[in-house]
């Protein structure tokens, strides 16, 4: 109880939001997504298990078509026809895409 020499004023409107906001709970975080969403890996086994022939565009322009015989982090190995096999760098390769049956 307040003595009689005090006097007892409500907080104004704005006051009162502010102390509402304060003790408001904070909002859960999100997590943040996979670093690694295995796509790759799923991408090159199948690719390698169907022994699908790829084309390799590389950051030069030329142009390469093999089978993926293996790939690691930084390279995939690519297996040609007639022509010697080839260990391609990944940051060389412009893209790659499916070839499409003659």
């Amino acid at each position: 109880m307040a003595s009689p020499h005090q006097i007892l004023i409500p907080p104004n409107r704005t006051r009162r939001m502010e102390i509402r906001e304060n003790n408001k709970r904070p909002a859960a975080k999100k997590t943040a997504p996979p670093e690694q969403t295995n796509a790759e890996q799923f991408y090159f086994s199948k690719q390698m298990q169907s022994k699908t022939q790829m084309v390799v565009i590389l950051t030069d322009g030329e142009r390469l078509e093999g089978v993926v015989e293996w790939y690691d982090r930084s390279c995939i190995k690519l297996n040609r026809d007639g022509e010697p096999n080839l260990l391609l760098y990944k940051h060389c390769i412009k893209y790659l895409y499916k070839s499409e049956p003659e």
